[in-house]
């Protein structure tokens, strides 16, 4: 390995995994220390609680946004028969509720914030998957695939209004402090897409452009989801604000982790195609970590990735094409880079929390969903 290759990868970082294992970016130890708290029942509360008020929500959509829209959640089948579908690993909702307990609220008080952060979540991936021509989510057709791109683009936007709805009905001053966190996010990530699109045309992307990118499209919602449940439970907005500054961090985390399955992820796991990332030419943070690198990999990696943006054949290359692309950016270091900037992401969020007087239960609740979301398959 050249001067180069090692600084892209640091020498503290655990070591990688093949195809379809766990990344193992936090400690052992650290993880070990903390299974108190079931992180599944913790998911799953907040699927349960937010779910039905979700299904509610949708069904205010006339036809046949509604059944799109009822497809997308994993609710009905193409033919419109109920499913026990993947609704995702229901990290947003968990957090929404779990902030509410932060005030020393129910858990219920922060439902609507995480059905108004479900909301725009799957508002952002019904464009997503129609900008970025993907055809599977959760190892089914997407929407556009079955239901046209036109039907994405409407549901996407009624889901993004039904978000604000669902808060403004409250009336509360809370409410309306909520929803502005809530815009805010929104445009945040709306700008973070864009960025994602722009930088698939750029030979050459700096790793602090990527790191923008993915705070601004994957942090500020993870962001409003850890805080949004406080300020409906009446938190001022120091609280607040270092409750977004955790889930920040942890969203700048739980984007480097989804970079590492991008690429190396197990399609049985992550329901996505092989190499999903670098078929759709994505500037993740493997690929940029491992450009700026220095050496033999990091330099024929590039030319690579120059001669597949003028290539008119590059949607037909075989496999073993994209596993050398993916061969180079772990022999320049991305890999390992990227596997120690979520571990060191999560180490920032995990700090936030000094900053906030909760109780331990929910603090230990906090940090159990942060090594949730850096130790994941999909």
């Amino acid at each position: 390995m050249t001067t180069g290759e090692r600084r892209a990868a640091d020498p503290r970082t655990p070591g990688t995994a093949n195809r379809g294992e766990t990344v193992p970016t936090v400690p052992p130890a650290e993880t070990a220390a903390r299974t108190a708290v079931d992180v599944t029942a913790l998911l799953e509360r907040g699927r349960t609680l937010a779910t039905p008020v979700l299904r509610t929500a949708v069904d205010r959509l006339a036809p046949p946004m509604d059944t799109v829209a009822a497809y997308h959640f994993g609710w009905i089948d193409a033919q419109g028969n109920p499913t026990a579908g993947d609704g995702g690993k229901a990290v947003r909702p968990a957090l929404a509720v779990l902030s509410a307990e932060v005030t020393g609220a129910p858990p219920e008080t922060g439902v609507p914030g995480a059905v108004a952060v479900e909301l725009v979540h799957n508002f952002s991936l019904l464009h997503d998957d129609l900008m970025d021509g993907d055809e599977q989510r959760r190892h089914r057709d997407t929407v556009w695939k079955v239901h046209g791109p036109a039907q994405a683009i409407l549901v996407g936007d009624a889901l993004f209004a039904l978000a604000n709805e669902v808060l403004l009905e409250l009336g509360s001053v809370e409410a309306g402090r909520a929803t502005r966190r809530l815009t805010t996010a929104t445009r945040a990530l709306i700008d973070g897409q864009a960025q994602d699109i722009s930088y698939e045309h750029r030979d050459r992307v700096s790793v602090e452009e990527c790191l923008e990118m993915e705070g601004n499209k994957t942090g500020a919602l993870l962001a409003c989801a850890s805080s949004i449940g406080a300020v409906l439970g009446g938190a001022d907005d120091a609280t607040a604000d270092a409750l977004e500054k955790y889930g920040h961090h942890l969203g700048l985390a739980f984007q480097a982790v989804d970079d590492l399955l991008g690429i190396w992820g197990d399609p049985e796991s992550t329901g996505k195609q092989t190499w999903s990332d670098l078929r759709q030419r994505k500037k993740s943070l493997p690929v940029v970590a491992a450009l700026a690198a220095d050496g033999p990999a990091a330099a024929r990696l590039g030319e690579l990735l120059a001669a597949d943006a003028k290539s008119s054949d590059f949607e037909n290359f075989s496999e073993e094409e994209f596993a050398e692309r993916a061969r180079l950016i772990e022999q320049a270091g991305g890999r390992d880079w990227t596997a120690e900037e979520a571990r060191r992401q999560h180490t920032i969020a995990i700090e936030a929390l000094d900053a906030v007087d909760m109780p331990e239960q929910v603090r230990a609740q906090f940090t159990a969903l942060a090594d949730f979301v850096v130790v994941r398959k999909r």
